[in-house]
């Protein structure tokens, strides 16, 4: 657990939620009954989809019994809470026929339980990401085909069961390490990849519009024209209603880097990168704090032993220029698993 004060963070002891291997780690909160939920790939039950329930107290985190949620070889997890329905809805890849599938989890005590795994993509499918749209009470669920081309389909949860409206694309070329996040002061849904075989046309976003049980896109716009930028993902900050891209930048020396986009109709702007982490870095999961309105992201430190870093990154909310000069607030390189 971290507790952040400022621009600063502390952390606890670490806990275990699994003895054995484990990852395609996935964590989301579930506001409803005040729990986290972890969804993971479990090697030690033959690759199976599994869910564990943790409660926070104070400095730490105790956890349940782990719940099977894919009976079978499980890829590509992601997971949010639907607050309409006081469920978690996990997307995820099954490995036996590489179809994409999601399942409705419901939160009791310190236990989940899950309804029918239902498809939304009975085709191959490489990634999926998820993201709960409060304006219209869906989820939303990104991933890319067999050609590697950027998909989206809206989900309906009723009860413990899920239904989706027609798949469609927001790209048609290849493209790669994706994330959506909903905005909740525009009601619409932003999506970043990697365009492009290697990334060669750069980093990108889309806005995406929900209707009904469809989705529609408007134009994709270029926030870093480096080539190979990889790991993308991308967290709405509520307090500054912008979504925050935070990305591992391959055209400069693998730095974590952030940059603030303002989704205006069916479009988004963005403001100057600012680089958060000096050091080279792998995997990168950012998250907002609603208490300290701040973003925590996280990263493997390659420049520090790839020790688990937190990085607490505050922009300037009224600034249309972002710059290393006027961001405030980034506390960097302090180590929470050596």
């Amino acid at each position: 657990m971290g507790t952040i004060s400022g621009t600063s963070v502390s952390f606890g002891t670490p806990v275990v939620f699994q003895a054995s291997r484990s990852d395609d780690i996935a964590i989301t909160f579930d506001s409803s009954s005040n729990k986290v939920i972890i969804a993971y790939r479990d090697h030690d039950n033959s690759y199976y989809g599994t869910a564990i329930v943790g409660t926070v107290s104070g400095t730490s985190i105790s956890f349940g019994t782990k719940v099977t949620f894919n009976s079978g070889a499980t890829n590509d997890i992601s997971l949010v809470h639907d607050s309409s329905n006081n469920k978690t809805v996990i997307a995820y890849k099954n490995d036996s026929n590489n179809y994409g599938y999601a399942i409705v989890g419901t939160v009791s005590g310190t236990s989940i339980s899950f309804g029918s795994a239902a498809a939304f993509a009975s085709h191959t499918i490489y990634e999926t990401k998820i993201a709960y749209d409060s304006a219209n009470g869906k989820v939303v669920i990104a991933y890319t085909n067999a050609s590697q081309q950027g998909t989206a389909i809206v989900g309906t949860v009723s009860s413990t069961s899920i239904s989706f409206g027609s798949a469609t694309a927001f790209d048609t070329g290849e493209i790669a390490f994706i994330d959506i996040a909903y905005d909740v002061a525009s009601g619409k849904s932003v999506i970043v990849f990697m365009k492009g075989p290697g990334g060669n046309a750069g980093a990108q976003a889309i806005v995406g519009t929900v209707s009904s049980t469809s989705i529609s896109f408007g134009t994709a716009v270029v926030y870093d024209s480096g080539s190979g930028n990889e790991w993308n993902t991308v967290v709405y900050h509520a307090d500054a209603e912008k979504v925050i891209v935070v990305y591992w930048d391959n055209s400069n020396s693998d730095r974590a880097t952030a940059i603030t986009g303002t989704v205006s109709g069916t479009s988004i702007s963005f403001d100057n990168s600012v680089v958060l982490e000096d050091g080279a870095i792998s995997y990168i999961s950012p998250a907002y704090d609603s208490t300290n309105k701040v973003v925590f992201v996280a990263v493997d430190d390659g420049g520090n032993s790839n020790y688990g870093t937190g990085v607490v990154y505050q922009p300037t909310y009224s600034s249309q220029n972002l710059t290393s000069e006027n961001y405030i607030g980034m506390s960097r390189g302090v180590a929470f698993q050596t």
